[in-house]
């Protein structure tokens, strides 16, 4: 039995409390609750995130955070006011949650051309649109085209 499209997509809608180590914290953050909600980035987000930031990659880090940080909100100038070590750790459950595991440097490499490959492929596979895939975190596109390539069975 195949997941339907709504099922594969509800993924990309789930969140992740994350608890933010007190050494990372200021020292006036001595408040009981240390965590924040994360939503893992989609292909969509990282496409976007790719093609504002191309080369910086403290632009692309900073768009990442701002993107997947559900709780609290932030703006992209609050963001970058960050301490470096907090938007580390940061970006490290981002791509861990979203099922990101490249090298920074080979992400951008990773994401364009066979992006396009793995729509043609999940279209061909399981009948999706290009938008549905969009939708799908890199985790969830990875696990199909896995599945794909071995006939249907999660390795």
């Amino acid at each position: 039995m195949t997941l339907s499209a709504e099922e594969l997509l509800g993924g990309s809608a789930l969140t992740h409390e994350v608890e933010i180590p007190p050494e990372l914290l200021s020292a006036g953050g001595g408040r009981g609750d240390t965590r924040v909600v994360l939503r893992p980035l989609t292909v969509r987000d990282l496409q976007r995130i790719n093609k504002a930031a191309r080369d910086d990659d403290s632009l692309s880090a900073t768009l990442m955070i701002q993107q997947a940080l559900v709780e609290p909100a932030l703006k992209m100038d609050q963001v970058s006011t960050l301490p470096a070590g907090l938007g580390r750790f940061l970006v490290d459950r981002i791509n861990d949650i979203s099922g990101i595991s490249t090298p920074r440097d080979a992400l951008q490499e990773h994401v364009q051309a066979p992006l396009a490959k793995a729509c043609f492929v999940l279209a061909k596979e399981f009948g999706w649109t290009p938008e549905e895939v969009s939708g799908m975190t890199i985790g969830q596109i990875l696990l199909y085209l896995e599945m794909a390539s071995s006939g249907g069975e999660a390795a």
